[in-house]
């Protein structure tokens, strides 16, 4: 993909065999093989569904809608440059138990385990 933001779509070559002319303007050759990039993809459902940006003959961008079965689909590509992920704030202690920092979890004692039980197969009977 050639953008810094949104998805590459990649398909099984049987399925690009059977979508045939009708799905060649909207692929892209890549270094790993033809794809459909593309702004959103739902793939809540029996269809996956692409949101692409393309253009009318007159210029004006418009938003497309491309759905195929999900089983056509090898592997989506997210091509995102958000430059924070996750769902804590960076630079913040991680918490370990609630009210727990962890310079505070550093002077706990490890958590003591249980020996593993030994079961006997031939033990004899009382």
């Amino acid at each position: 993909m050639n953008d810094s933001t949104g998805y590459a779509v990649f398909f099984f070559p049987p399925a690009l065999e059977a979508l045939g002319d009708a799905i060649k303007p909207y692929l892209q050759e890549g270094p790993l093989g033809p794809h459909v990039p593309c702004r959103e993809v739902d793939t809540a459902g029996a269809f996956i569904e692409m949101t692409l940006e393309g253009q009318t003959a007159k210029g004006e961008k418009v938003a497309l809608e491309l759905m195929v079965p999900g089983s056509m689909v090898r592997m989506i590509v997210s091509a995102h440059s958000d430059s924070e992920f996750g769902f804590y704030v960076r630079g913040k202690p991680a918490m370990l138990e609630p009210g727990m920092t962890t310079t505070a979890a550093a002077s706990q004692p490890a958590p003591q385990s249980a020996p593993d039980a030994v079961v006997a197969k031939d033990a004899p009977k009382s």
